[in-house]
């Protein structure tokens, strides 16, 4: 149960800093912010693993935040041109 609440925190901080990067208009409250963040830390997990070798020893570590931070910035990314084309 521990480490479910670590990672909604982990994702939640990884979404909100990476929506502060990321110039313009996203909405979303909280909870799509979480999501966002969970999303990035999956994306940016698989490619941090996959491209770079990253391993994850700890539940929490600085290496995952900015993994996640990186991933939900690729997310907003492609949200931002999916939800562009759309309008």
């Amino acid at each position: 149960m521990g480490t479910i609440i670590a990672y909604i925190v982990i994702g939640l901080l990884g979404g909100a800093i990476a929506k502060a990067i990321m110039p313009g208009e996203q909405g979303g409250g909280w909870l799509a912010t979480m999501v966002l963040g969970i999303l990035g830390a999956l994306v940016g997990g698989f490619l941090g693993g996959a491209l770079l070798g990253v391993s994850y020893n700890s539940i929490f570590s600085f290496q995952g935040l900015i993994t996640s931070i990186i991933g939900a910035l690729i997310v907003l990314a492609v949200w931002g041109f999916v939800a562009k084309r759309r309008s």
